[in-house]
């Protein structure tokens, strides 16, 4: 027996000439009108995620976080000394 595949409804007020546009699009890809919106839908946000999700950087933020990873900054005393706290607290548990 196969798992029932979930599904959720999604309404939406378009205009008459969004509406006519859209099923012009989905017969040109031979698809039905909600099979064209929901995988345009679906690719948009796709997109939105993974620009929201990718840091980009500009060629010299770029040489900025190579240089930091290639030659760290030494650590400031108060740095040491929590990091020895930590160890001590982590041994007496």
């Amino acid at each position: 027996m196969s798992a029932a595949i979930s599904t959720a409804r999604l309404e939406a007020r378009i205009s008459a000439d969004l509406h006519s546009m859209l099923k012009r699009a989905a017969e040109l890809q031979g698809l039905t009108m909600t099979d064209f919106v929901v995988a345009a839908v679906q690719e948009a946000a796709q997109k939105a995620i993974q620009q929201a999700e990718v840091i980009r950087l500009s060629l010299a933020d770029q040489e900025c976080f190579a240089k930091a990873l290639l030659s760290p900054a030494q650590p400031f005393p108060a740095l040491k000394r929590a990091f020895a706290r930590r160890s001590k607290l982590l041994r007496a548990e």
